[in-house]
């Protein structure tokens, strides 16, 4: 048997009244995942319990089968464990955006995807001004980035009950109530202060505004954690995995559940992501791997900029480069089940992640077909198949 598990980051919403009615997933023209639909089941999942934030991190742990009340940790750990950066029992990771904050308001919590090269420049100036023994900025992917506390000589003052907010999560709103709180926040409060001098004159930021660009004004810290203890995918489950992803969070969810990692030449992150790359990548990966996953961060993006047509025209591109064109592999080569589901809500409307249920649908072996005929967040909500644990459904997708 071989699976396919694909992922439209964040495309579940609400209706739009500027859609008729219908969300972006329902307006979309996605056959291939109505094709799915009609073969087989649609349901629904909660991947985030209540108590616990709204984020990818939390809803991808419980996506592919790990209960978030006993693994998760934060989500600095996951991309750390993406850049294979080992982190003690001591250390903590934190995530260091690159933000655009003016008046204090949340410009732009990506500091108007600031290049990787531009991103690193900040960064060592950064380590220059502020790291050393306890202290180590590393860069990232543009503007997600990472901050490391090396505990072992002093031990760090944060706690499980330290709080931040995901810069996503201020879009054009105001940062004044959202600063860290709780243990340890003093110095991350003072360390965001401090990038703000360091940045102010930078010659990155001279020749971005020079160029029409937003500058990157400061850093942002939030998601902090110490490194969680996952068992294998294999080990839990019974089958190996490879994961296709541009996200960090993704690479490092896989390499500490021991999924190999396929790196898909021209994938973003963004909007203007190689579909068909990531669809042909996927396919090829198939005689050599139980599960593909194919992560695709771009309706997630669309949603945080509140663009409801970027959001139809990336599902569709997920529809037509990936969906089908996997399918149709997975029906050419033997017994096959496919899944086709988001991690959480990103409504266009509030421009962030939210709780709730998401739609999902299967086909494949032994899945037995329901009357629905699209996939929609309408069908899901009628359907009897749904996860309140949503960390459940991948033994249902798997075993059932």
């Amino acid at each position: 048997m071989k699976y396919a598990i694909i992922i439209p980051d964040g495309c579940a919403d609400e209706p739009q009244e500027s859609l008729g009615g219908k969300s972006p997933l329902a307006a979309a023209n996605t056959p291939n995942m109505d094709a799915i639909a009609a073969a087989g089941a649609v349901g629904r999942a909660n991947n985030v319990p209540e108590h616990l934030p709204a984020g990818s991190d939390v809803a991808n742990l419980s996506l592919l089968g790990y209960n978030p009340n006993e693994y998760f940790t934060g989500r600095a750990p996951l991309e750390a464990a993406a850049q294979g950066i080992a982190l003690a029992a001591e250390d903590w990771a934190i995530r260091c955006n690159l933000v655009t904050v003016q008046d204090q308001t949340m410009r732009s919590f990506t500091a108007g995807h600031i290049t990787s090269e531009e991103a690193a420049e900040l960064l060592k100036a950064l380590q220059e001004e502020l790291g050393g023994d306890l202290l180590e900025f590393v860069p990232g992917v543009s503007y997600r980035n990472l901050l490391l506390y090396r505990g072992e000589k002093s031990p760090a003052p944060f706690s499980q009950d330290t709080r931040t907010t995901p810069p996503h999560d201020l879009t054009d709103k105001s940062v004044a109530d959202d600063y860290p709180r709780g243990p340890g926040s003093d110095l991350l409060s003072e360390l965001m202060s401090r990038s703000v001098e360091i940045f102010a004159d930078h010659p990155v930021n001279k020749k971005r505004i020079a160029a029409g660009k937003p500058p990157a004004t400061n850093v942002w810290l939030w998601g902090i954690g110490k490194r969680p203890a996952l068992k294998s995918f294999q080990d839990v489950y019974g089958r190996s995995g490879k994961m296709i992803t541009a996200v960090d969070l993704l690479r490092g969810l896989a390499a500490l559940v021991g999924w190999d990692r396929i790196e898909v030449p021209g994938a973003t992150g963004y909007t203007d992501t190689d579909y068909a790359a990531k669809g042909k990548y996927a396919i090829d990966a198939l005689p050599t791997t139980d599960i593909i996953c194919v992560h695709v961060e771009a309706p997630d993006e669309a949603s945080h900029e509140g663009d409801a047509a970027a959001k139809i025209k990336a599902l569709e591109e997920i529809d037509r480069h990936i969906v089908g064109p996997l399918h149709e592999a997975l029906k050419k080569q033997g017994d096959y089940r496919i899944l086709v589901t988001p991690d959480h809500p990103t409504p266009v409307r509030t421009k962030t992640h939210s709780h709730g249920f998401v739609p999902l649908t299967i086909c494949g072996s032994g899945v037995s077909a329901d009357e629905y005929t699209t996939y929609d967040e309408e069908n899901a909500g009628r359907s009897a198949l749904s996860f309140d644990d949503g960390w459940r459904m991948m033994r249902h997708f798997l075993d059932s």
